[in-house]
């Protein structure tokens, strides 16, 4: 196992996204072409972390990325 940077990570993450052909319709499809991006670099990367770490890094990402296209609530409604 080599202990990678999350922050290389992040880096290759939005370069692949931007690197994707064509322009989405809308923020779901946007979403779902940055999670796919998340997804294979998880299935290729995830022995070189601490069990756990990068999935957790990229599930943080992806609810980020929903946030900033306003794909969820904020604040959540069932937390007021």
């Amino acid at each position: 196992m080599t202990i990678r940077n999350l922050a290389e990570v992040g880096a290759r993450l939005e370069e692949a996204y931007g690197l994707l052909p064509g322009e989405p319709a809308d923020a779901n499809e946007a979403f779902a072409r940055f999670e796919s991006v998340a997804i294979a670099i998880l299935d290729s990367e995830h022995g070189d972390f601490i069990p756990g770490q990068l999935e957790e890094y990229l599930q943080s990402r992806l609810y980020l990325f929903r946030l900033e296209h306003d794909l969820v609530p904020f604040p959540d409604p069932i937390e007021e």
